[in-house]
């Protein structure tokens, strides 16, 4: 038997790890690895226990069920350094650096991707966080659910009207509890809990509403099978989905069409003649009102809900951003972050964080020097803080030399989640760059006694995704700035400038 208590077999190609000496190591958790950790503890991935034996895993991968012909539609595996595959235990903690859970590592292993831990695993503590407390174990709320069919929906985005109207629909029709399990995905899910739980009024009485840490998966029928699995394993019986499953372990349903009528309520279409329908709002539509600030229709839905969809997503002009200037040495970008810092400090409501390339190099970076990690170091360090600044609402400047793709895309990634970015190449020539060098580090770099100088002895990679690329070379300061503005301005992220 493995140890997630299913049963065990041929490894697919993967190499078993024998054991070791008995240790503990420790393993931080990203995101997605601690949602998939809780929802073990919590019971939601029956019959899982764990972390998958390779054989399990294998399985899973090519025929979406575990050995013993249980469907499963994701391998849930724990890749760990080479250096700790032979640990007995692995201690995995959250980002904060807090002990979350401990992994027997009972049937370790590898294959081509490397390294992975397989045991079962156990809580390292009381769950902590309001969150947390919100979600009992599973069996819990299966066992406080009433008798007979549950109707259970997976909701990312807040519910309006016709989500709600469907609810309704259904509920009434399978005579049904309903059961609302929010994925708590994206930076703030606290907000989306809120704004589930704003429309209880509007929903079938006696409602459940336990959020559940639940990531998306890239294969959206995985995704969708997974979701089903969860819903099950807190008691639904039949899941709302557009999208049919064939192996799902509880009836799926799809949600009825309901429509606007002349008098603004959401009726089934059925009842609703076409001369009398009226246009809903598309997501576009509401991604375009929230972004402008607008009020949302009463039609479309309440005061209570709207409240809490604005906190998820308020304003552009009341959100924060990111610009990166990346370039060459002498390229023009401290002036340019500069000049823009000054520029928003007058005009605009945000605290603005200058993070030049320099400063941060003598402080936040202190110690890296400039090999091509320590670069990467720099930059993903800068990205890090850049999006903390995004996240609270203020305005990150950033001006590094910021030389590779990988390293600027991790930055995009980082920020987009919370706010808005720019990408700003500063591409004034190499020439010019030399020409304005008044440190001299150029003619080092030429000479050979500047190793690894961006644009001399070490590469930059010219930005392919820049959303503005400015040469300084004949353009003065305040008109290059006018055109970052200008930008910032057609994106929404700042308003017109009032006053001098």
């Amino acid at each position: 038997m493995s140890a997630n208590g299913t049963e065990s077999g041929g490894t697919g190609g993967a190499a078993p790890v024998p054991a070791g000496s008995r240790r503990r190591v420790v393993r931080q958790l990203e995101p997605a690895e601690l949602s998939d950790v809780e929802l073990l503890l919590d019971g939601a991935f029956p019959p899982l226990r764990g972390f998958l034996t390779a054989a399990e895993a294998f399985s899973v991968r090519d025929r979406q069920c575990l050995r013993g012909g249980a469907p499963w539609p994701d391998p849930l595996t724990l890749p760990v350094p080479d250096e700790a595959v032979e640990a007995d235990e692995i201690e995995l903690r959250d980002g904060e650096g807090a002990p979350v859970a401990v992994v027997r590592n009972e049937s370790p292993w590898r294959d081509e991707s490397g390294a992975h831990a397989a045991g079962p695993v156990q809580a390292a503590g009381e769950p902590t966080g309001v969150l947390r407390r919100m979600r009992p174990p599973a069996a819990d709320v299966r066992a406080k659910l009433p008798a007979g069919p549950v109707l259970g929906l997976l909701p990312e985005e807040p519910l309006h009207h016709r989500e709600l109207a469907q609810i309704r629909e259904l509920a009434a029709e399978l005579d049904a509890h309903v059961l609302v399990l929010p994925r708590m995905s994206g930076p703030r899910p606290e907000l989306l809990v809120q704004a589930l739980l704003a429309a209880v009024p509007e929903l079938p009485e006696g409602t459940t509403i336990v959020p559940v840490p639940l990531v998306r998966r890239t294969d959206p029928k995985r995704d969708a099978l997974l979701s089903a699995h969860v819903a099950a394993a807190y008691g639904a019986t039949h899941l709302v989905s557009e999208q049919a499953l064939e192996q799902s372990p509880i009836e799926v349903v799809a949600p009825p069409e309901v429509v606007r009528d002349r008098d603004d309520r959401w009726r089934p279409a059925a009842q609703v003649p076409p001369a009398d329908r009226r246009p809903g709002l598309s997501a576009e539509q509401l991604r375009e009102l929230l972004d402008r600030g607008a009020a949302l229709p009463g039609w479309f839905t309440t005061a209570a809900i709207a409240e809490q969809q604005r906190r998820i997503h308020p304003p552009l002009a009341a959100r924060g951003f990111t610009v990166l200037f990346t370039g060459l040495s002498g390229a023009g970008k401290s002036t340019l972050a500069r000049a823009l810092r000054d520029e928003l400090n007058r005009h605009d409501q945000r605290a603005v964080t200058l993070l030049d390339g320099d400063v941060v190099r003598r402080t936040l970076c202190e110690g890296l020097g400039f090999s091509a990690a320590d670069r990467s170091r720099n930059v993903r360090r800068i990205g890090f803080v850049a999006a903390e600044v995004t996240r609270h609402g203020g305005a990150a400047i950033c001006a590094p030399i910021a030389p590779y793709h990988a390293d600027r895309d991790a930055v995009r990634r980082m920020v987009a989640e919370v706010g808005g970015f720019v990408l700003v190449h500063v591409a004034t020539p190499l020439g010019e760059c030399e020409r304005r060098d008044r440190k001299g580090l150029y003619r080092k770099a030429r000479a050979g006694s500047l190793p690894e100088f961006t644009g001399v002895s070490a590469p930059y990679e010219v930005p392919g995704d820049a959303d503005l690329v400015l040469d300084t070379t004949g353009l003065a300061p305040e008109e290059a700035v006018g055109r970052v503005v200008a930008l910032l301005r057609e994106r929404g992220w700042v308003g017109p400038w009032t006053g001098a």
